[in-house]
């Protein structure tokens, strides 16, 4: 019998396919699941409207909701947009394992230049706060680059969104 706690458990298994040291449900893409039957709804934001990974992550879905024996219909909410803030605890530690730094916690307001130069970073490496942004522009919108004096390392920095 397919149970709305046995989806959430399936879709906790399917990689970001950018970054697939974390689930879809750890990146918090993943808005609302409903059960009727075998029919079950998931509703879920990307993490920026223009994702090319989009269908990738709506077939990635289906596929393991099949697995399950149900009737999938992924529906895309492009009315709410996603924030870092859904990242479970678990995804930022996931996250800073990988040698990605997690965002910091959104502040009231937007985010401004002066608060991506701050040192105020850690290393995922070292845990070092003496960082600094070497690139605004990383290899996605959703992320910079930052080199630690502490160890040395450059690594990618997740913007607060």
């Amino acid at each position: 019998m397919v149970t709305s706690e046995r989806v959430w458990e399936a879709l906790a298994e399917v990689p970001d396919p950018e970054i697939p040291v974390i689930s879809l449900v750890d990146l918090g893409v993943i808005r609302d699941v409903d059960v009727d039957g075998r029919r079950v709804r998931v509703s879920f934001t990307p993490t920026f409207l223009g994702c090319p990974a989009l269908e990738v992550m709506r077939d990635a879905m289906s596929e393991r909701l099949h697995a399950l024996g149900a009737e999938p219909e992924i529906e895309v909410v492009l009315d709410d947009s996603w924030s870092t803030d859904r990242i479970t605890p678990e995804g930022r530690e996931k996250l800073r394992a990988a040698g990605f730094a997690p965002p910091s916690p959104r502040a009231a307001g937007a985010t401004t230049l002066v608060q991506l130069q701050t040192g105020a970073f850690r290393c995922p490496y070292c845990g070092s706060t003496e960082t600094r942004l070497e690139n605004i522009f990383g290899p996605t919108p959703c992320r910079s680059l930052r080199y630690c004096t502490g160890c040395r390392q450059p690594f990618e920095q997740f913007k607060t969104i």
